[in-house]
C-alpha cells in the first residue's frame, strides 16, 4: 500500500527525494543534490517560478527546479553554483576571499603597516602646543599676581639713565599678616610700621652682574622730594639721618629718591619683600643650602647656627639673615650674611628641579608673587631676570660688595664718595666692576 500522496509514488528511487523508502532496508547514502540555478524555461524565474503568463506546470503545480548531484551530473548545469559543493560559496575558486580563515585582515584587507613618521610628529605638535599653552597661561597668572604698588614716576629729579639694569632690593621687617604665635615663632616682634631690614642695589648687564649692598646705617642726606601720599613738595634742609630712616619717614618713592640723590645711579626696578614672604619662599623651595664659615647665636632674631653646610628652612633663613648683634661690626657682616644667602635662594629658585616640577614651581611662586611689592613698570620678565642675575652673582659670574665705607659719624656709617663715585660710573658705562668695598 503506498501512503504517499498522489504524484509522489512513483518507483524510481530517484523519486523518492524528500520522503522515506519503502523498503525494510535502510537506503544507501546518497549525494546531496543541488539547487540548479541557471536559466529557466521561458517564463520562469532564475529559480524556475513561474512568470506572470508562464502555463501551469504538472497539476496545477508549479515547475520544480532541477538538480545536479554532487558528482557534476544534471544535464545542461552551466556551473553558476561551481564551487559550491566545496564550501566555496562566496570566495574566489582559489579560496582567499574576505572573511576565508587565511584572510589575515579579517574581511578588510591586510591591514596597513603603522606609519610611526606620522605618529610621532603628531605626538610632538600636541606635546609642545600643550607646553606652550601651559607656559603662556603660567605667564600671564604669575605676572597678574604681582603688587605694582610703587609709583617710581613720583620720583623727582632723577639722574641720566645709564647702561644695564639697576634694582633696588629692599627686605622690610613688615608684619602685615602674621599672627601672634608667628611672630613669636619668626622672632619679629610686634613694632608697629615698617622700616628696612636690607637694602641691596642689583646691576645687570654685558660687563656681568653685580650686588651691592647699602648698609641701614648708612649715613645720607634727605634732598627735597614729593610725598607719595600728600603731593607736597618737601625741601631739602641738609639733614642726614640713617638711609632705612628714608623708608620710614614716606616709603619706598623717597627711599629710591635718597639713594638716587647720594648715588647718582638711577635705579630702574623697586622690590620689596617682607618676614612672611621671606620665609614663606624659603619653605616652598624645599629650604636653602648654604655654607656657615664661623657658627652664631643671637637671641633677638632666634639664630643659634653651627659651622659647615646645612639646609635652613624658612624660619631659620630669617633668623640668618637678620642676626647683628652677634657680630662686632654689625650691619656690615648682616649685609654680607644677607648677599650670600639672597643669591644661594636665587641658585634654588632658578634650578631645573624647581623651574620644570610644578609641585614646587607654583607652591614656590604662589609664596613669591602673594608677598612681593614692585614698582608699576615691573613685569615678570623683569623679576625673572633679576633672580638669574642673582643666581649668576653667586656662581662666580658676578661680584658683590659693601658699598665702601670710609668712617662713621654719629653711629652712621660714612661711605667713601672717591670710591662710591667711581663705583657708579663703572655701573652706568656698564663695565666691569673693579671697586671693592668693605
Amino acid at each position: 500500500m503506498n501512503d504517499w500522496p498522489e504524484g509522489w509514488s512513483g518507483d524510481n528511487p530517484a523519486d523518492r527525494y524528500g520522503r522515506g523508502s519503502a523498503s525494510a532496508q535502510p537506503e544507501s547514502a546518497r549525494v546531496m543534490r543541488q539547487v540548479r540555478r541557471g536559466q529557466g524555461a521561458p517564463g520562469q524565474g532564475a529559480y524556475g517560478r513561474q512568470g506572470p503568463s508562464a502555463p501551469p506546470y504538472g497539476n496545477g503545480v508549479p515547475q520544480q527546479p532541477s538538480y545536479i548531484d554532487g558528482r557534476g551530473h544534471g544535464g545542461d548545469y552551466d556551473g553558476y553554483d561551481s564551487g559550491y559543493n566545496t564550501g566555496q560559496v562566496y570566495g574566489s575558486p582559489g579560496g582567499g576571499g574576505p572573511g576565508d580563515p587565511g584572510d589575515p585582515g579579517g574581511g578588510r584587507g591586510p591591514r596597513p603597516a603603522p606609519n610611526w613618521r606620522k605618529r610621532i610628529k603628531w605626538t610632538a605638535i600636541v606635546v609642545i602646543t600643550g607646553l606652550v599653552v601651559t607656559t603662556v597661561g603660567t605667564y600671564f597668572w604669575a605676572d597678574s599676581k604681582l603688587n605694582r604698588e610703587v609709583d617710581l614716576s613720583k620720583v623727582i629729579d632723577r639722574p641720566e639713565q645709564g647702561d644695564g639694569t639697576n634694582y633696588l632690593i629692599v627686605g622690610s621687617d613688615s608684619r602685615a599678616g602674621l599672627s601672634s604665635e608667628q611672630k613669636k615663632q619668626l622672632h619679629t616682634g610686634s613694632a608697629e610700621g615698617k622700616r628696612t631690614d636690607s637694602m641691596m642695589i642689583l646691576h645687570t648687564g654685558s660687563s656681568g652682574d653685580t650686588l651691592i649692598s647699602l648698609p641701614r646705617d648708612s649715613d645720607v642726606e634727605i634732598p627735597t622730594f614729593v610725598g607719595s601720599e600728600s603731593g607736597k613738595t618737601y625741601k631739602g634742609t641738609g639733614r642726614h639721618v640713617k638711609l632705612n630712616a628714608a623708608y620710614a619717614e614716606d616709603g619706598p618713592e623717597l627711599l629710591v629718591r635718597t639713594v638716587e640723590f647720594n648715588t647718582g645711579l638711577r635705579i630702574d626696578h623697586y622690590v620689596e619683600i617682607g618676614f612672611a614672604g621671606f620665609a614663606s619662599i624659603v619653605d616652598a623651595v624645599g629650604g636653602v643650602e648654604i655654607d656657615i664659615d664661623k657658627g652664631f647665636k643671637d637671641k633677638y632674631s632666634g639664630a643659634d647656627f653651627k659651622t659647615g653646610k646645612q639646609t635652613l628652612n624658612g624660619d631659620q633663613a630669617l633668623a640668618f639673615v637678620r642676626t647683628r648683634h652677634a657680630f662686632a661690626a654689625s650691619d656690615l657682616q648682616r649685609t654680607k650674611n644677607q648677599q650670600k644667602f639672597l643669591a644661594a635662594l636665587a641658585h634654588q629658585v632658578a634650578t631645573p628641579g624647581t623651574v620644570l616640577n610644578p609641585f614646587k614651581l607654583y607652591p614656590t611662586l604662589g609664596a613669591g608673587l602673594d608677598s612681593l611689592i614692585v614698582d608699576k613698570d615691573m613685569g615678570l620678565y623683569d623679576l625673572g631676570s633679576m633672580f638669574f642675575a642673582m643666581k649668576g652673582v653667586n656662581g662666580g659670574d658676578g661680584t658683590s660688595l659693601n658699598m665702601p665705607i670710609s668712617g662713621s659719624s654719629g653711629g652712621n656709617l660714612v661711605w667713601n664718595k672717591a670710591k662710591v663715585k667711581q663705583l657708579v660710573q663703572e655701573l652706568n658705562n656698564d663695565e666691569k666692576v673693579t671697586v671693592t668695598g668693605n
